[in-house]
């Protein structure tokens, strides 16, 4: 459980956090967290991300990359760096700070008619043909009421054999990807809790997450070693990068959908979350990942971060709580 130090510095923070805080981590009646979340779009980070958006309803003047081009990092490929300031980037962070979806107005609107992805010109609510891509633009666009029921579909027809996703499927990949299948799944869970899904989208998100648990969400099939460096790798902003923590987030998230206990396979990736819990409580920030963004919502690397703390503080407490202390047998 967090330490009353550690939930009053957590509380002293933008209402995009504040409001989670007390839902999460302090159980405030609904009515308090509410009255939180409702000055997302109004204050601080919210108000702030809201406050740039173009007339024609985008970001930066594009789809996924900002219409003035490309990131200089984003030209090192090694670094992995790209620009997080348009669109798409711009609608995930609003949706997962709780910015209720009347503060947008008639955004949808706006993207079905002057939006196109960069890959082929492709309208913006009908997706492209990268599912990390598809997964973030189904849950926004359910978030701001559109039919996003054709692009959930779209991941039941492109579930790889092995039941997870790639990114890469298009250039000829038949192996899953840890990053691509947790935000494959991400976007599917979203949709299943919108509107009940459909057996083949429920069918998809089953088998998915079961490619992620026969291995431990830490390990690869084939060597039993541990799948990347970034494993433990935790930052926020979470962006698309695959850690512990976001998956074991991701499993707390379809245990309260589904009202069912935590599978046992999750307990490493749980160690890996507890192990990175400071002394005092709280998880350092790591290196986000390099490129351009419209202002900094977390502490620099090497200092305690107020997001992972949020993370990781209510990873263990579900855990634990379900688990019995997380002594949770191995065996199902």
């Amino acid at each position: 459980m967090v330490s009353a130090h550690v939930l009053d510095w957590l509380l002293d923070s933008d209402p995009a956090l504040r409001w989670q805080v007390e839902r999460d981590l302090a159980h405030e009646p609904q009515q308090i967290w509410d009255a939180t979340r409702a000055q997302v779009a109004t204050q601080g980070f919210g108000k702030q991300l809201l406050a740039v958006q173009d007339p024609d309803g985008q970001w930066a003047g594009g789809a996924y990359f900002p219409a003035d081009g490309l990131d200089p990092i984003a030209d090192e490929p090694d670094k992995g760096g790209q620009p997080f300031t348009a669109t798409t980037w711009s609608l995930n962070a609003l949706r997962e700070w709780g910015v209720d979806a009347a503060a947008l107005g008639d955004t949808a609107q706006r993207l079905a008619e002057n939006s196109r992805w960069e890959y082929e010109d492709l309208p913006y609510w009908d997706g492209e043909v990268d599912c990390c891509i598809n997964a973030w633009t189904v849950a926004n666009g359910l978030w701001l009421g559109v039919d996003m029921d054709p692009l959930a579909d779209w991941f039941a027809e492109h579930q790889l054999a092995d039941g997870g996703w790639n990114c890469e499927w298009v250039e000829g990949s038949t192996h899953s990807s840890f990053h691509s299948t947790l935000n494959s799944l991400g976007g599917l869970l979203t949709h299943e809790v919108v509107t009940g899904g459909t057996p083949r989208t429920r069918e998809a998100r089953r088998r998915g997450e079961e490619y992620l648990l026969e291995r431990h969400l830490t390990r690869r099939l084939s060597t039993g070693e541990p799948v990347g460096p970034w494993l433990s790798t935790f930052a926020y902003p979470l962006r698309w990068r695959y850690s512990a923590l976001r998956a074991a987030d991701y499993f707390r998230n379809v245990a309260l959908n589904d009202g069912s206990p935590p599978d046992p396979r999750i307990s490493e990736a749980i160690a890996l979350v507890r192990a990175a819990r400071q002394p005092d409580g709280t998880w350092l920030q790591g290196t986000p990942q390099p490129g351009r963004t419209w202002f900094d919502v977390d502490a620099p690397p090497g200092h305690p971060s107020k997001w992972l703390t949020l993370y990781g503080t209510r990873v263990l407490d579900w855990w634990d709580a379900a688990t019995a202390g997380g002594m949770a047998t191995l065996s199902r």
